[in-house]
């Protein structure tokens, strides 16, 4: 393998919110796409449910691209699963960047042979 391929291989991180509002999610976001260029992003649609439905708020970020704001603490009024997805490096760096702005938990992690999951629990600094 080429050192070529191994620098350009993986930089998007698709990342999973989960157990959280439409609002935490946004917050979880905004705070990423202030430093990444957001690829695509599953738009939050209304809440129509009347009782507890599970949902998941998926987004995928170029960690190449973006605008590379400083990040500072975010509020969340809830704790927020996320599991993040991609390459080694590109999930390390998303790993960093959230834990500027949030207290983060490491819940799990499993690797491939060329990506990694990396579960984590997000909470207010």
């Amino acid at each position: 393998m080429s050192d070529v391929y191994d620098l350009h291989i993986d930089t998007d991180v698709t990342v999973q919110l989960c157990d959280c509002s439409r609002e935490d999610a946004q917050a979880v976001f905004d705070v990423l796409d202030g430093v990444y260029q957001l690829e695509d992003m599953t738009a939050p649609g209304p809440q129509t449910a009347t009782g507890p439905s599970p949902t998941v708020w998926t987004a995928t970020f170029d960690t190449a691209g973006g605008r590379h704001k400083e990040v500072r603490p975010t509020s969340l009024t809830s704790p927020v699963g996320a599991t993040l997805t991609g390459g080694y490096h590109a999930v390390d760096e998303v790993e960093k960047v959230l834990a500027a702005g949030f207290d983060i938990q490491s819940l799990q992690s499993v690797s491939g042979d060329q990506e990694t999951e990396a579960r984590l629990l997000l909470a207010s600094r």
